[in-house]
Order: C-alpha cells, then sequence, then structure tokens
C-alpha cells in the first residue's frame, strides 16, 4: 500500500450516533473545501450538515464501507439538500448509486487519497478505507477488540478471516484503526494493538475463527427490515400511502 505525506493540513472528525452506535467519519481539505462523510446516519444528517456548514465546507461525497443492516444511511436525504455524489463499494447491490470503488482504488478529495480495500466477509461487498495513509477506516470488518457478525447478507466468517489477517492485519502496524461501531467507547485503536489484543483474531486459525462466529446465534438487528432495503435505495425511505 502506498504511503502518503502526513504534512498536508486537513480535517478529519469521528461523529457517534447513540441509538446505533455508529461513528460517521467527516472528512475534509480546508483549503478546497471539499469535505466528504463515510456512512452518514439518516437521523443525524441535520446534525452533520450543520457542522459542515459551520466549518464552511462543501459536502462533495458520502461513501459507504457497505449496505448496512443496523441503520439507514443518510446519503440520499444529503445528497438531495446539497447535491453530494454517493459512492458505494464495487459489486453493493446498489442501483442509485453514483460511483462504486473497487478494491485498490484511489477516491482523491482536495488533495486527501482514500484508497478502498476490499474486504468481505461481514456482508459480501464490503470495503475499508486507506485515509490518507495513516490511518484506516474499517466499517464492519474490524471493530477495537471485535468485528461485524456474518450472519445475514451474504456474509461468510472465512471470508471475513482472509480480509482481517490477509488485508487489514498486513497494514503497517502503526497504522490508525477507526472503526465503523463501538459499543463500549471506545474510538481509535491500531493495526499493531488490533493483532496483538483483538480476540476475535489472537489464536485463532481460520477454521476455529469460522466455528467461532458461527456459534455466536446473536438476535437480528432492530432495523434489519427496513434499513437494507432503504439502504440498497441509497438510504430512500418509502413511506405507505
Amino acid at each position: 500500500m502506498a504511503r502518503h505525506s502526513h504534512s498536508e493540513i486537513w480535517l478529519f472528525r469521528q461523529l457517534f450516533d447513540q441509538k446505533s452506535h455508529t461513528y460517521t467519519y467527516l472528512i475534509a481539505d480546508p483549503k478546497t473545501k471539499a469535505a466528504l462523510l463515510v456512512d452518514p446516519v439518516l437521523e443525524q444528517v441535520d446534525r452533520d450538515l450543520k457542522l459542515i456548514c459551520e466549518l464552511g465546507l462543501k459536502l462533495q461525497f458520502c461513501l459507504e464501507t457497505h449496505i448496512h443492516a443496523d441503520h439507514i444511511t443518510g446519503t440520499e436525504a444529503l445528497r438531495a439538500r446539497t447535491g453530494c455524489q454517493g459512492i458505494v463499494p464495487e459489486h453493493a447491490h446498489v442501483a442509485c448509486a453514483d460511483r462504486y470503488l473497487q478494491d485498490g482504488e484511489t477516491l482523491t478529495m482536495g488533495t486527501i487519497p482514500i484508497q478502498a480495500i476490499a474486504t468481505p466477509g461481514h456482508t459480501d461487498s464490503h470495503n475499508a478505507y486507506l485515509v490518507n495513509g495513516d490511518r484506516v477506516l474499517t466499517g464492519d470488518a474490524l471493530f477495537i477488540r471485535g468485528c461485524g457478525r456474518t450472519d445475514f447478507q451474504s456474509g461468510d466468517a472465512g471470508t471475513l478471516y482472509d480480509s482481517v489477517t490477509q488485508k487489514l492485519f498486513t497494514l503497517p502496524e502503526e497504522i490508525r484503526v477507526y472503526p465503523g461501531h463501538d459499543y463500549r467507547g471506545l474510538t481509535l485503536s491500531s493495526i499493531g494493538e488490533e493483532k496483538q489484543w483483538n480476540p476475535r483474531f489472537k489464536g485463532r486459525n481460520r477454521n476455529t475463527f469460522i466455528e467461532f462466529m458461527n456459534a455466536l446465534d446473536l438476535p437480528d438487528p432492530q432495523k434489519i427490515m427496513e434499513a437494507v432495503p432503504a439502504n440498497e435505495r441509497c438510504g430512500q425511505v418509502i413511506t405507505a400511502s
């Protein structure tokens, strides 16, 4: 993976939705005023737009790590109010997206490179994003001391194990890890820290990881029946007339 200079002055904010425990990330180039939101949440659209306005930024892209089952994306609402583009991983079942990012492709926003790393397993299409060469947004592929489940939306535990161990864990250990969710108040980790302390992966091989994930027996997310179809429409909610 290409490394980039860290000398650029750029803006990075971690935002949180308490109901779904979702992190949304605001990335911006203060020089060009271009801004991007990763995994926006529909109920937080007003919050996100207020912050973007206060900082004098222009929202250029909404970028999804995957098709979410636990919340509805704010992309469609943000696209309607700002004219931004909605971008999803390659092969995501989203016909309304403006662009699809494939493995290794780089989205450049102002002077900030954002490189897609295909990390399927939690769902069948999922990207992590290496931002400016020094931090990675891991979505639901890798949490701090955990990982996303693999029992719906064509998830596959063996594929997730391969994505984390062969792609994310081969990044330099000092790369900072920013996950898509956290349920314990943790905000930031690193590749080296997760390799040493993540109990889902430490001490497990591919077979024992699959056995562990297949035995989790978790209840479905409360919003799965409405969130998945809405997110396949970029977050457009269809209400009964």
